[in-house]
């Protein structure tokens, strides 16, 4: 289950870093878009029957994480094929991609820390100011990603684009 969890967070990085990438050019990637919502719910899925750390309180961290996002993937899910991306829905799904890509990245960076032995020298316990800086300017950097996508994608969406006209950029 471990393999097919962790091949799962790689395919779901891979395809956050591409719509990221696309939405921060005002355009769309809609089988990456499909990837990425797919993914990222296997990958919280999969992580769910994975054993915690002993000592970890109950329901750990790792799970309530799980649980907002996939209720954070529903709602892009919806934005996308029920909203079509029109009206409120285009910043509901901007955001809602953002975070969910954001958590996974988060993840990331936490079994980084956890994982590799350079890093995890930096900070054991994962409380240490290395592990702290890493994980807000991550935070930071998708802050700017979601403001700067969520100003360019704001025209109407026109075949798998989303048009700068209606926003004057």
């Amino acid at each position: 289950m471990l393999t097919l969890h962790v091949t799962v967070c790689f395919i779901a990085l891979l395809a956050g870093a591409l719509v990221l990438i696309a939405l921060w050019g005002g355009r769309r990637q809609p089988t990456w878009e499909a990837v990425l919502l797919l993914s990222t719910a296997l990958v919280c899925l999969t992580g769910f029957p994975l054993a915690s750390p002993p000592g970890t309180p109950t329901p750990d961290p790792a799970r309530i994480l799980g649980v907002m996002e996939l209720v954070i993937v529903v709602i892009a899910a919806l934005a996308l094929y029920v909203g079509h991306l029109a009206g409120a829905w285009r910043g509901i799904y901007i955001v809602a991609i953002v975070l969910a890509v954001y958590f996974n990245v988060f993840v990331a960076v936490a079994q980084a820390f956890l994982k590799i032995g350079f890093l995890h020298a930096f900070a054991p316990t994962g409380k240490e100011p290395p592990f702290l800086i890493a994980q807000l300017l991550t935070l930071a950097l998708f802050v700017v990603i979601g403001v700067t996508a969520f100003k360019r994608n704001r025209g109407n969406t026109v075949n798998g684009t989303m048009s700068r006209a209606a926003s004057g950029t």
